[in-house]
C-alpha cells in the first residue's frame, strides 16, 4: 500500500495557510485503493476494512485520535514498521509515564496533554513516585535526542508515537483493540509452513527445490534427525546461559542495573540476578514457591516434546495438586481450568495459573520488594565502597607526601 512503484496510496505533502502537512494520505485515496486491488464492489466493505487497520494503528488519522476510516478528505498517515501491534511491543505503564512527561517539555500546542491524559499522568506519578525522577530523566533525554531531528521528520514521529499510545492506552470510550493477545495467536502452527533443518531438507523444500537430482534422492528429516537438532540448540542455549551466568556471578550487579529493577516486574524477572534477590526476598516472607512455579512454568515450553506429559504431572504434583508440598494460592476459576488443561498436558498448561501468580507477585510481592531493606541496600552498596575508595586514594596521596618530604631531609 506503501509501494509507490507498484501502485500504492500516493502520499504527499499538503500547502495548508501558514504551514506544509508532510507525508499523507487521504481516507478517500485509502477506500478507492482497497477496492481497487482487493476487488471489493461495495464502498462500505472497504471503508470497514480499512476502520480494522486502523483500529490496529497501521494507519491513523492526523487531526484526532479516534481510529476509524472516512471515506473523505480527512489526513491519515502510515504507522512506522517500528510501531507495528504485529512486532509484539507490549508497553509498560512506566513507558507511558516517559512519553506523557515527555509530552509536558515540548512547548508546542499540538502536543498539550489532553484533559484524560493529564489525569493519567497525575495517577502515574503518584503510582511511581519514588522513581520518578528516573523517568523524568528518560523524558529529558529522550526530548534533547529529539530536538536534534529535523522539523519535518519530528512532526512525523511526533504523530506516528502520540498513534501509538491511542492504540494502547486509547480514548475513554473507545476500545482498546490490544486487549487480544497477538503473541498467542502467533503461537498457532501453521500447517502450511515447515522449516528447514539444519540436520536435512523437508518434503515441503524439496517440493520448492529449483534444482532436483533423481538419480540423489534428498534424505528425508527422520525422527532422529530432530531429536539431533533438539540437542544442539540445547547445548547451543545451555552454553549461552552458561557465559552468562559467569559473568553475573563474577561481577556484583552495578548500580545502574539494581535501578533497573526498579522500572517494572519484567526487568526483575529476565534478570538472572535479579531473580535470585527476589527469590531471597520471597524466601524471607515464606512464599518463594510463587516464584518457583513461575520459573518452572517457562522451562515447561522449552521442553522436547516427549518430556513435556511428565513435567506436567511434576508441576501439578508439587505446586498444586491436594497436599501440594509447595502448594500456590490460586483462585477457583484458574484451578478449574488448569484441572481441566492437565487432563491432556501441553507445553501451555499452565498459562492461567502463571499469569495469575504473576499478577500476584507483580501487584504484592514486587511492591515489598522495592521497599524492603534487601532492595534498598543493594541501591546503596556501590556509594559504599565508591566512597571507602576515596578515603583510601586520599589516605594513600598523603603517605606519598608525607614520605617524600622526609626523603629530601
Amino acid at each position: 500500500m506503501q509501494d509507490d512503484k507498484t501502485g500504492g496510496v500516493p502520499i504527499r505533502t499538503v500547502k495548508s495557510f501558514l504551514s506544509k502537512i508532510p507525508s499523507v494520505v487521504t481516507g478517500t485515496d485509502i477506500v478507492q485503493w482497497l477496492m481497487k486491488n482487493l476487488s471489493i464492489e461495495d464502498p462500505v466493505e472497504a471503508i470497514h476494512l480499512g476502520s480494522l487497520i486502523a483500529a490496529q494503528g497501521y494507519i491513523f488519522p492526523i487531526s484526532d485520535h479516534v481510529l476509524t476510516m472516512k471515506d473523505d478528505g480527512t489526513f491519515y498517515r502510515f504507522q512506522a514498521p517500528y510501531f507495528w501491534p504485529s512486532n509484539c511491543w507490549e508497553p509498560e505503564n512506566t513507558d507511558y509515564a516517559i512519553y506523557l512527561c515527555k509530552r509536558t517539555m515540548q512547548n508546542k500546542a499540538r502536543l498539550e496533554l489532553a484533559d484524560y491524559e493529564a489525569e493519567n499522568l497525575a495517577r502515574l506519578q503518584r503510582a511511581f513516585a519514588r522513581k520518578w525522577e528516573f523517568i523524568f530523566m528518560q523524558a529529558e533525554a529522550q526530548v534533547k535526542i529529539d530536538r536534534k531531528k529535523d522539523k519535518t521528520e519530528r512532526k512525523i514521529l511526533d504523530s506516528q508515537e502520540r498513534a501509538f499510545w491511542d492504540v494502547h492506552r486509547p480514548v475513554p470510550g473507545c476500545v482498546n483493540t490490544t486487549e487480544m493477545d497477538i503473541r498467542k495467536c502467533r503461537r498457532l502452527k501453521n500447517p502450511q509452513k515447515v522449516k528447514k533443518s539444519v540436520y536435512g531438507v523437508t518434503e515441503e523444500s524439496q517440493s520448492q527445490s529449483p534444482v532436483h537430482i533423481p538419480s540423489q534422492p534428498i534424505r528425508k528429516t527422520t525422527k532422529e534427525d530432530i531429536r539431533k537438532q533438539i540437542t544442539f540448540l540445547n547445548a547451543q542455549i545451555d552454553r549461552h546461559c552458561l557465559k552468562m551466568s559467569k559473568v553475573a556471578e563474577s561481577k556484583e550487579p552495578s548500580q545502574q542495573r539494581v535501578k533497573r529493577w526498579g522500572f517494572s516486574f519484567d526487568e526483575v524477572l529476565k534478570d538472572q540476578v535479579g531473580r535470585d534477590q527476589f527469590r531471597r526476598f520471597l524466601e524471607s516472607e515464606f512464599s518463594s514457591e510463587n516464584l518457583r512455579f513461575w520459573l518452572a512454568v517457562q522451562n515447561l515450553k522449552k521442553q522436547p516434546l516427549q518430556d513435556v506429559a511428565k513435567r506436567v504431572e511434576e508441576i501439578w504434583q508439587e505446586f498444586l495438586a491436594p497436599g501440594a508440598p509447595s502448594a500456590i494460592n490460586l483462585d477457583s476459576h484458574s484451578y478449574e481450568i488448569t484441572s481441566q488443561n492437565v487432563k491432556d498436558g501441553g507445553r501451555y498448561t499452565f498459562e492461567d495459573a502463571q499469569e495469575h501468580i504473576y499478577k500476584l507477585m507483580k501487584s504484592d510481592s514486587y511492591a515489598r520488594f522495592l521497599r524492603s531493606n534487601a532492595y534498598q541496600d543493594l541501591l546503596l552498596a556501590k556509594k559504599k565502597p565508591e566512597s571507602e575508595q576515596g578515603r583510601r586514594t586520599s589516605l594513600e596521596k598523603f603517605t606519598r607526601s608525607v614520605v617524600n618530604k622526609y626523603k629530601g631531609l
